[in-house]
C-alpha cells in the first residue's frame, strides 16, 4: 500500500489512446464478429483524414504490449490509466469466476503483443461466441488498440464487443468496467464514473473500475472525491496502477515530494518490462514538470530500456531533449513518434519544435494533422475540445478555441479545462474576463509552467505589470524548457517588462 501522509486516514469505501463493422458471423444474426472491421466514419472523401489514417497505418505493426503475471495490464488514458483484466475477489476472499467458459480473460490475452492477444480473442470467440468475459476482453482490447494506433474510429468495435458482453450476462462488472474505460477515453467522464460506480456494485475490488473511478473523478475536477477514491482503490486493490494514479493526485495538489517517494516505490515493485516502462515513464513526466530534465532522460531512459517502443517514454524524451538544446534529437524522436501515433499533444509539439526552428510549412502540416484526428475523433463518438482548445488557441483559431472550451468548460472544471477556457479567452482579446480563470487554473498549488505563463500573458495585457512579472519568472524557473514557442515569448515579455522599469 501506498504510504499516507498525516492529513489522510484509511477510508473503507471507494487517465496520451485513440475500424468498426458487424458480420455476425459465429456470433450469431445480428451481433458482432469478433474480427471487427474497417468502417471510415469520418469519411474517406475529407483528405486530411485520409493522410492521418496512412500516417497511422504506417507505425501498425511496431506496437506491442508488454502482458505478463496473473493478470493483463494493458496502458489507456490521456492521463496513463492501465486495464486490468483477471480474477478479482469477493468480500470474503473468495475467487469470481471471469468468463462464461471457464477460460480466463488473462489466458486468452496473454502473449506479449496486443494485436495478437486481440486475433487470439477473436479466434476464442468464433468457437466460443457466448463466452461473456472474453467478449468484455475483447472490447477492452480494441480500447487499447485504439490508444495506441492513435485511431479513434476503433472505438465502435470496443462498443459491440462490450455490448455482446452484457447481452450475455448484464451487469458483469467486466463489461461496466469496460465501458467505464471505453467511456473515459471518448472524454465522457460522467458516463465513465456511472459505469465504473455500476461495475463496483457488482464487484468492489474490481481494480479496473476502481482505477476508472479515480480517472473520472479527477477528469470531473473532483479532486477531494477522487483522493478519497484513490484511498478506497489503495485499500482494495493496491498495486502500481493505483499507486500512479494516487502520485498524480498528490501531484496535483502541489505535493510532489509525496508524489516522487510513491512512484519510487512502484518502480522498485515493478514486476514486468510493462510495468517498468510505465512507472518510470510516470517519474519522468513528474520530473519533467519540476523542470528537471537530467533526471527526466534518466527515467525515460529506463522505461525505454525495459520496453524501447514505449511511446510515452519516447515523447518525453524528445520533449527533455528539445529543453536541453538538443533540438534535432527532439524532431527526429517526435517525428518517430507521430510516425506511430498521431495524437494531438505529439503532432503540436513536433509542429513548434519545426515552428521554432524556423520551418513553418512543416509545423503547417503538424497543426492541420491536429484537425484530422479530432474530425475522425469527433466522428467516433469522442468529444475533442480540450484538443482542439489547445491547438487552436495557439495556431490561428482563436475563435475555434473559444467555443471549444466553453463547451468543455460546461461539461468538465479540471485545472486544465480552467487554463484552456482562460488562454481561449485571451486570444480573443477577453483578458479581464479569461484572469479570473487563469487564477483558478494555479489555484490548487499543481506545478505547471505552461498554466503560470498563461496566466502571466493574461496579467500583463490587464496591465497587472508586478503580477505578470512574478507569473513569468516562476514559469521558467519551474521549467525554463516548458515549451518552444512559449518559453521563448515568456522571455520576451519579461525583456520588455524589465525595459519598461
Amino acid at each position: 500500500m501506498v504510504a499516507r501522509t498525516n492529513d489522510e486516514e484509511p477510508q473503507s469505501e471507494r487517465g496520451r489512446r485513440p475500424d468498426a463493422g458487424e458480420c455476425g458471423v459465429a456470433a450469431g444474426a445480428g451481433a458482432p464478429d469478433p474480427s471487427g472491421g474497417t468502417a471510415s466514419a469520418a469519411g474517406d472523401t475529407d483528405e486530411r483524414v485520409a493522410a492521418l489514417r496512412r500516417v497511422s497505418a504506417h507505425g501498425r505493426h511496431w506496437r506491442r504490449a508488454q502482458i505478463a503475471g496473473c493478470v493483463v495490464l494493458l496502458a489507456v488514458a490521456l492521463t496513463g490509466a492501465s486495464i486490468a483484466v483477471g480474477n478479482t475477489r469477493a468480500d470474503d476472499g473468495r475467487t469470481l469466476a471471469t468468463t462464461g467458459s471457464g477460460v480466463s480473460p488473462a489466458a486468452l490475452l496473454g502473449g506479449g503483443d496486443l494485436d495478437a492477444a486481440v486475433s487470439g480473442l477473436q479466434t476464442h470467440l468464433r468457437a466460443q461466441p457466448r463466452d461473456f468475459g472474453a467478449w468484455a476482453a475483447l472490447g477492452l482490447g480494441y480500447v487499447e488498440q485504439a490508444r495506441v494506433d492513435g485511431d479513434p474510429s476503433r472505438y465502435p468495435q470496443a462498443d459491440k464487443a462490450l455490448d455482446r458482453s452484457l447481452g450475455l450476462r448484464p451487469r458483469n462488472d467486466q463489461a461496466l468496467a469496460g465501458r467505464a474505460a471505453l467511456a473515459a477515453a471518448r472524454h465522457d467522464f460522467t458516463g465513465a464514473l456511472d459505469h465504473a460506480d455500476r461495475a463496483l456494485e457488482e464487484n468492489p475490488y474490481n481494480e479496473r473500475a476502481l482505477c476508472s473511478r479515480i480517472d473520472a473523478l479527477l477528469e470531473l475536477g473532483r479532486y477531494e472525491q477522487a483522493a478519497r477514491a484513490a484511498r478506497t482503490a489503495d485499500a482494495r486493490r493496491p498495486g502500481i496502477p493505483v499507486f500512479t494514479r494516487y502520485a498524480y493526485v498528490r501531484e496535483l495538489r502541489g505535493d510532489v515530494g509525496t508524489a516522487r517517494r510513491v512512484l519510487e516505490q512502484a518502480l522498485d515493485a515493478a514486476a514486468t518490462p510493462a510495468d517498468t516502462a510505465y512507472v518510470a515513464t510516470a517519474l519522468g513526466q513528474l520530473a519533467w514538470n519540476q523542470g528537471d530534465h537530467a533526471s527526466a532522460l534518466r527515467h525515460y531512459a529506463r522505461a525505454l530500456a525495459a520496453d524501447d517502443g514505449y511511446l510515452p517514454a519516447l515523447e518525453g524524451r524528445a520533449r527533455a531533449q528539445a529543453a536541453g538544446g538538443d533540438r534535432a534529437g527532439a524532431v527526429r524522436g517526435m517525428e518517430a513518434v507521430v510516425a506511430r501515433a498521431p495524437l494531438p499533444g505529439a503532432l503540436v509539439a513536433l509542429g513548434e519544435l519545426y515552428e521554432a526552428g524556423g520551418e513553418r510549412a512543416k509545423a503547417r502540416a503538424q497543426y492541420a494533422l491536429v484537425h484530422a484526428w479530432t474530425a475522425l475523433a469527433r466522428a467516433s463518438g469522442v468529444n475533442a475540445d480540450l484538443d482542439t482548445a489547445l491547438a487552436a488557441a495557439d495556431h490561428g483559431g482563436a475563435k475555434l478555441a473559444l467555443k471549444a472550451a466553453r463547451a468543455e468548460w460546461d461539461r468538465r472544471r479540471t485545472v486544465h479545462t480552467a487554463d484552456a477556457l482562460a488562454w481561449a479567452l485571451h486570444v480573443n482579446g477577453r483578458h479581464e474576463e479569461a484572469l479570473p480563470y487563469a487564477r483558478r487554473a494555479t489555484a490548487t498549488g499543481y506545478r505547471n509552467a505552461a498554466f503560470l505563463y498563461h496566466r502571466g500573458m493574461i496579467e500583463l495585457a490587464t496591465g497587472r505589470a508586478q503580477q505578470a512579472r512574478a507569473s513569468l519568472t516562476t514559469a521558467l524557473k519551474l521549467n525554463p524548457g516548458f515549451s518552444p514557442l512559449g518559453a521563448r515569448e515568456a522571455r520576451t515579455a519579461l525583456k520588455s517588462l524589465e525595459a519598461a522599469g
